[in-house]
């Protein structure tokens, strides 16, 4: 729910925005400029989708494993082929990430472990349209393009150990491709700075795996599709 209402403020934003402003101002995007934006991105993953686990091939019901949110320092750089059409890199410092296993099917005492950590970089190339008029300082505009996570540095913690009674634990996890959905808002502060808000919204599935010495496996396929919300300043060049 709060990933929902954080897009209908950016969405209600953009509307609000195009009629506050309209096309006043000097000149904003035109063909051939080059947009760089910094600033914080966050990423949610949607945890309703998680799938069940399975245990040495036995699936076990009603589990699931987690995944937590992390914000980092975003970038992101435009070129523009067009007074209107746009292409956009989305870069980051890594995303760190905690891993929650949910045991209570296995033991209802102990509820949610933490069953480890990753690392993951999430590089994104969107093709962007900008309709409003390249005179206006408001410049909303929506991207659809493809992203590949890659997840590096996996461990499995001490407490997931302790549970299974097991040792030598180790973690894979799967780097994906996956669609991408965009909107977000330029506005131009002078002929060369400006303010942006933008959300993506990632097509992600990945499959985990930890396994212990004795050949013991935990395999789960994780529905990630993360929403990724950044605000930026930027310079245009």
């Amino acid at each position: 729910m709060e990933k929902k209402r954080a897009l209908t403020l950016v969405i209600n934003a953009v509307l609000a925005g195009g009629l506050l402003l309209g096309a006043a101002g000097a000149s904003a995007h035109e063909k051939g400029d080059i947009i760089v934006r910094a600033g914080a991105v966050h990423l949610a993953n949607d945890r309703d989708d998680n799938q069940d686990y399975s245990v040495n091939g036995t699936d076990i019901p009603n589990s699931n494993v987690e995944v937590s949110h992390n914000t980092q320092l975003g970038l992101t750089i435009s070129y523009m082929l067009t007074d209107h059409i746009g292409v956009e890199l989305l870069a980051a410092t890594p995303f760190a990430h905690d891993i929650k296993v949910d045991v209570s099917t296995i033991d209802p005492s102990v509820g949610k472990v933490n069953g480890g950590s990753t690392k993951h970089l999430p590089p994104t190339v969107s093709l962007q349209y900008f309709p409003m008029d390249s005179a206006s300082k408001f410049q909303p505009y929506i991207g659809v393009g493809v992203n590949y996570t890659f997840f590096f540095e996996e461990h499995v913690d001490s407490d997931l150990d302790e549970f299974l009674g097991l040792s030598g634990g180790g973690l894979e996890i799967d780097s994906n491709w996956g669609f991408a959905g965009q909107i977000g808002i330029d506005y131009q502060i002078t002929d060369k700075w400006l303010v942006n808000a933008a959300v993506w919204h990632i097509d992600l599935e990945t499959d985990g795996k930890f396994t212990f010495d004795g050949g013991t496996e935990v395999k789960t396929v994780e529905d990630l599709d993360p929403w990724v919300f950044m605000f930026s300043l930027g310079y245009k060049f």
